[in-house]
């Protein structure tokens, strides 16, 4: 039988085993990094951007992506024709690889060229020629290898040449090519590939001619080639010809769009009309590929000067610097606050400026933010779970860090969103709709009553700005200061805009004919229906602060909460009354906000996104007048007057711009946010040395409590062995005696 371990033994044991880890410590104490490093120790000091994501994005085909945390690997790999102006404000678009802004020209039904300043009812289409920089090359791919012979070497796999492969980076040989037009008109193709189902092909179908027979033709082509081949389809879409997009030579492209759309060319700012190589489709239709996730939603092929190296969706996700990007300059500008701000001190050095960028999975807000805090991410933003132990509102309500933070050397930025949340009301409702004036007082009064001043103070810690209309900033036609406020709901004073008086708003009520919430015709109470989705605890707060806005005035606020298919039901049908919605914006165009409040886009008889059904002769021919007009004072002009329609009607309550709040560290540089953009990574610059100072700093290793718990087994061992000694002697003396 085995002996039972004697308690010396595993005092020992214990004893040697902290010893051990003891050694271990000590040993990591010598090392150059911190302990709780979350990172190997051969990227310190690195040129290296840490990051992270929440979770994987399902699509990094452009055709098929159009999500935030999409875009935030897209913009860095995809280059399309146009980009947004690093620094500039009201935003701005840019060439890109497009050798200059294109400018469309005009032609009517006949396909005779009309005069620039044509009026807008004679043009038939417009026409947009886009050439592109030559000598711009696509990053390193398997999809472009070549043996010498000149042959694409991956573009016949067999199943059994798969048999190694998992991964992209399997492949052993990579290639490249010069980007041209053909690639840029391939991707438009795309678009209408069925089985790519792209979020942008309906819109795009009623601009750019033959999209939607283009569909057609694909499907057809589908048809004809699965009895044949199988699953899956390769379509070579050159052997398929579409009448509104052609190549007219090697960098040279021409699209034809219906009518005259000036807003088309933000689209081209998007990675939706980047290009897209065939040999790429090629490479990835291939059978065995899907499944091994070697698709080009799983590996993007760019010319960006960034490419994707790491996709492990569990894990990581790395973008590295592309080796052939063909090279662009840090933007130089002359705005003062830029200049403050050190937004200029990198104006026409090479870009991109980081090496590297590692996005780590992290799925909670706490570990983020407390790596954040230690240093090892380089941004933050701030949830709600972090923003006392950040953020600190004085008493006028000025914003600023707390002092653990400004003692880090962390710093803020806050940009407003061009965003808009706002209060519907349902303009085909008998109650609170229509053009009366009994309707619209009280569409005014509850405008006033409706604080989301104190909105913006209790539910989003004070990040938003009160709308004084549709139209946010950055957005051409916003107006600062006295000339952007709502007369309606606000005065100007000495100190800026103030809410008018509730008692002010209960008296539009009275001349609405609702003298203390009272219907003067009935007699009975003003009820009022308020449809929504929002049913769990979280939201409780919410509707009964909006109860609380309507009792100001002796209304009644009834909550009908359904599931989100109900709701979405009754506002195609019209049957909600007052509503909660909001608008991100497309590209940053007046037409982009404006067009929510357009008649013919009304969601009952049009299904567009005129969610309120406001219809106001004016105000649509304002519209139509306007949406094609260039930036320019009598633009402006145009939309002052439809905004001033918009603030006596009251279709909507213009509830509040959000704020973006971001904190960085100090090493970090170049942090202008630029909310429309989304290839800013290429602009940002990082001090790794500064930064792995401030690590080791803040890092720093406790060790004292090891030493007492060392202390303390030595302590509790010596009774041990003292008492094993003692038993020994006394076996001894018994033995000899």
């Amino acid at each position: 039988m085995h002996a039972r371990p004697s308690l010396l033994s595993q005092y020992r044991r214990s004893a040697g085993r902290l010893l051990a880890a003891w050694v271990v410590l000590m040993l990591g104490a010598c090392s150059d990094q911190p302990w709780n490093s979350p990172y190997p120790p051969d990227q310190a000091g690195q040129n290296i951007l840490y990051s992270s994501f929440e979770e994987r994005p399902n699509h990094l085909d452009p055709a098929q992506s159009y999500s935030a945390n999409e875009i935030v690997f897209t913009g860095q790999i995809y280059e399309p024709p146009l980009q947004y102006h690093f620094l500039r404000r009201p935003y701005a678009l840019e060439p890109l690889v497009a050798t200059g802004m294109p400018e469309p020209w005009y032609l009517d039904a006949g396909g005779r060229r009309l005069p620039d300043t044509a009026p807008e009812e004679g043009i038939a289409f417009s026409i947009y020629d886009i050439e592109i920089e030559p000598g711009i090359m696509y990053q390193p791919h398997p999809a472009f290898a070549r043996n010498t012979d000149g042959e694409l070497i991956y573009h016949s796999l067999q199943e059994t040449d798969l048999a190694d492969i998992s991964a992209l980076g399997d492949f052993a040989a990579t290639g490249s090519r010069e980007l041209v037009a053909e690639d840029f008109v391939y991707q438009i193709k795309r678009l209408a590939h069925p089985r790519l189902h792209s979020p942008i092909f309906g819109l795009m179908s009623e601009y750019i001619v033959g999209l939607a027979d283009y569909a057609d033709t694909l499907k057809q082509a589908l048809q004809d080639e699965l009895p044949r081949q199988g699953e899956p389809v390769y379509l070579n879409l050159h052997d398929y010809p579409m009448s509104g997009v052609e190549v007219v030579d090697r960098y040279h492209y021409r699209i034809r769009i219906r009518g005259k759309y000036m807003q088309f060319r933000y689209w081209l700012a998007m990675p939706f009309f980047a290009p897209v190589p065939w040999e790429a489709d090629r490479f990835y239709t291939q059978p065995g590929m899907k499944e091994r996730n070697i698709t080009l939603d799983w590996y993007p092929v760019g010319t960006g000067p960034y490419m994707l190296t790491v996709n492990n969706p569990n894990r990581q996700m790395v973008l590295e610097r592309n080796p052939n990007f063909h090279g662009e300059r840090y933007p130089a500008g002359d705005d003062a606050a830029d200049r403050e701000a050190g937004y200029l001190e990198d104006s026409g050095k090479p870009l991109p400026m980081i090496d590297k960028v590692i996005y780590s999975l992290e799925k909670e807000a706490i570990p983020y933010w407390n790596k954040f805090l230690q240093g090892y991410y380089d941004t933050s933003g701030v949830s709600s779970d972090s923003f006392d132990q950040a953020i600190q509102i004085g008493s006028g309500g000025d914003i600023s860090l707390t002092q653990e933070l400004i003692d880090k050397g962390i710093k803020l930025n806050t940009a407003v969103a061009t965003s808009i949340f706002y209060l519907g009301f349902n303009m085909l409702d008998p109650v609170i709709g229509g053009d009366s004036e009994r309707a619209r007082l009280l569409r005014q009064a509850i405008s006033i009553a409706m604080d989301y001043d104190e909105f913006i103070a209790i539910f989003a810690n004070g990040r938003g700005i009160t709308a004084q209309g549709p139209l946010p900033p950055g957005i051409f036609g916003y107006q600062e200061g006295e000339a952007g406020i709502n007369p309606y709901v606000y005065d100007w004073t000495p100190r800026g805009a103030e809410r008018k008086s509730i008692e002010q708003a209960r008296e539009l009520l009275v001349q609405a004919g609702y003298p203390n919430g009272r219907d003067v015709q009935t007699g009975k109470p003003l009820v009022l229906y308020f449809d929504t989705t929002a049913s769990g605890p979280d939201d409780s707060a919410r509707l009964n602060w909006m109860r609380k806005q309507l009792q100001k005035l002796d209304i009644q606020l009834q909550i009908r909460a359904t599931d989100y298919n109900r709701f979405q039901d009754k506002m195609r049908k019209g049957t909600a009354q007052l509503f909660q919605w909001g608008w991100n914006a497309d590209y940053p165009d007046p037409e982009n906000f404006l067009f929510l409040l357009y008649g013919r886009n009304g969601k009952v008889e049009h299904n567009g996104e005129n969610a309120a059904n406001y219809s106001n002769a004016e105000y649509d021919a304002l519209f139509e007048r306007m949406k094609n007009m260039p930036d320019g004072p009598a633009r402006q002009e145009v939309i002052d007057r439809m905004v001033e329609i918009l603030r006596f009607d009251a279709p909507w309550v213009f509830g509040f711009h959000p704020k973006q709040f971001v904190l960085y560290h100090d090493w970090y540089k170049n942090a202008k946010p630029n909310l429309m953009a989304n290839n800013t990574l290429k602009y940002r610059r990082i001090d790794p040395q500064l930064r792995e100072t401030k690590r080791h700093a803040w890092n720093q290793p406790v060790v004292w409590p090891l030493g007492l718990i060392a202390a303390l087994l030595v302590l509790a061992v010596i009774p041990a062995v003292v008492g094993y000694r003692r038993h020994e002697n006394r076996r001894v003396r018994t033995v000899e005696g």
